[in-house]
């Protein structure tokens, strides 16, 4: 997600978790996956506070920035409750079509939120997941991702980006996840794609985006279908930027260079919903969770 300077260029199904993940509604759904694969929870939110109040501060920061992030992304990212919230045992992240001016006197067409577990909760290694029902529509950007904890000290993308989920309204069946780090980054990641079949769209219900994260592999599923592995031999000796702590990011962007600016066909409000999220460690791997 954080594409700085440049244009993105563009594996068995366990029934139970399938039928879980696939639920009309926003229900507290298992990992399907726990018990196959020795999962110990080290972490979760599953946003089960009262409708309307604010994510819980002890485990993520809105962040209030209008900066586009350098790419070109038009929205004013708020901490308002319009923009985000908790309804129904779900996070909602709503981008809105609005003038708005921020503290700062930047004004802005467009307002979404951006949630970050920076300086509350890290981890190095494990199964990260979220039961996402996500937004629709032209212009409009949905992700799901990681970035490294040294991003001030090194800079992207040394730091490395884990980009479990990303969508881009254009293609309303398909989901990307991407790995960026130095010299595989901007136009040229490590990156897959998953698609639905038949006319399915991801924005028509709840799904199951996760990683698991290896010292030198890093696996990526869909409601539990592996569809892509990316391991430290994709790279040059020395450019795994996958072997320190990161930090959970969700957010909705409004335009930008990938996904194109919102046009006549895009509704708003538009809102990203999320179930819970969390966190494993996988088997007896010491799977570091940090809190600061």
């Amino acid at each position: 997600m954080f594409r700085s300077s440049r244009t993105f260029i563009c594996a068995i199904v366990i029934a139970s978790f399938c039928a879980a993940a696939h639920g009309a509604g926003p229900k507290k759904a298992q990992s399907g996956d726990a018990g196959a694969k020795n999962l110990t929870l080290v972490w979760s939110d599953e946003f089960n506070g009262a409708d309307g109040s604010a994510p819980d501060p002890a485990k993520w920061t809105a962040v209030t920035n209008d900066s586009g992030y350098g790419n070109r992304e038009l929205e004013f990212y708020t901490p308002r409750n319009e923009n985000v919230h908790l309804q129904n045992g779900s996070l909602v992240i709503t981008a809105r079509r609005e003038d708005f001016t921020g503290a700062d006197g930047q004004s802005r067409s467009y307002t979404s939120a951006r949630l970050e577990s920076r300086g509350l909760f890290e981890l190095k290694y494990g199964r990260v997941e979220a039961r996402i029902k996500i937004p629709k529509g032209q212009g409009i950007w949905p992700a799901f991702w990681m970035l490294g904890t040294n991003f001030e000290q090194v800079g992207w993308p040394a730091c490395g980006e884990i980009d479990i989920m990303e969508n881009v309204g254009f293609e309303p069946n398909k989901v990307h996840s991407s790995l960026h780090g130095p010299g595989y980054s901007g136009g040229s990641p490590l990156t897959g794609a998953y698609t639905l079949t038949g006319q399915a769209h991801f924005s028509d219900d709840y799904h199951v985006f996760a990683i698991e994260w290896e010292p030198r592999f890093i696996r990526f599923y869909v409601d539990g279908t592996l569809f892509e592995t990316q391991s430290a031999d994709s790279v040059p000796a020395g450019h795994w930027a996958f072997d320190h702590s990161f930090y959970l990011v969700l957010n909705v962007a409004v335009g930008g260079y990938w996904p194109g600016n919102p046009d006549a066909t895009t509704e708003f409000p538009q809102s990203m919903m999320v179930d819970w999220v969390r966190v494993y460690k996988i088997g007896d791997e010491r799977a570091d969770k940090t809190r600061p």
